[in-house]
């Protein structure tokens, strides 16, 4: 099944009302005025969003920070297609209305990576073991549907960049873009933070591990998830700020 048929079935089967995530911060700030909510009520009638409309998928798994694996934390993607080899989305804090905008995660397939000179492959982690152990979910949709696009993912490679650190409890978008990565076996990822997630979603990542188990894993490039191989990447932060 092509890409774009799978992502457009994840729109129209996402269920409303999955439970709610809340952003672990409040933005320091005025509360919206009610001038301020009829702009915005009119602007959401009146205006056109493509590029918000095309992100027809949601996917919820987990990040750590490179070279920092004990910085852990979920996050949510709401992701675009752009083509069969390239898939953009926008990472939050939470699923409800006043979630914080965390960063951005782009995806190529592995044909693309393979392309990639090595110097940039190592800014990317593949997604092998986060299908593949249940971790990454697609909530809200049928449970053929997951598995068609955890089928698509498994063998893609991501880069991912968070910059309001909310899992650090900052309040503002402080500091510098960070260089996330992806778990790679078992064990990594807080099995708490796992657990808890599972049981807002009402899923169980051990009962999906079971289901992709018949996923093939394709052998993850080495170029990949360069923390692995003692090549811990990340931008320092000139304001001193700890991440």
């Amino acid at each position: 099944m092509q890409l774009a048929r799978i992502f457009l079935l994840c729109s129209l089967l996402a269920a409303c009302g999955d439970q709610a995530t809340q952003s672990p911060v409040q933005a320091p700030g005025k509360p919206a005025t009610i001038a301020t909510r009829g702009l915005e009520a009119g602007a959401a009638i009146l205006q056109d969003k493509p590029p918000i409309e095309a992100l027809n998928a949601y996917l919820d798994g987990f990040h750590f920070y490179s070279g920092n694996m004990k910085a852990q934390m979920e996050a949510h993607h709401y992701c675009a297609i752009v083509n069969e080899d390239v898939i953009q989305c926008v990472i939050y804090d939470g699923n409800v209305g006043d979630a914080k905008l965390m960063g951005v995660e782009y995806i190529v397939s592995g044909k693309l990576f393979q392309a990639l000179p090595l110097a940039e492959q190592a800014l990317w982690h593949s997604h092998v073991h986060e299908v593949k152990s249940g971790q990454l979910i697609a909530p809200g949709i049928p449970a053929v549907a997951e598995k068609a696009l955890m089928q698509k993912l498994v063998g893609t490679y991501g880069k991912t960049w968070h910059i309001w650190h909310t899992d650090l409890h900052k309040q503002l978008p402080l500091g510098v873009p960070q260089l996330m990565m992806g778990f790679t076996q078992d064990g990594q990822a807080d099995a708490a933070m796992v657990v808890a997630r599972d049981a807002r979603f009402k899923v169980q990542s051990l009962e999906k591990r079971r289901q992709r188990a018949d996923i093939a894993a394709p052998a993850i490039d080495p170029g990949a998830d360069a923390w692995q191989h003692g090549k811990l990447l990340q931008l320092q932060d000139p304001t001193g700020a700890a991440h």
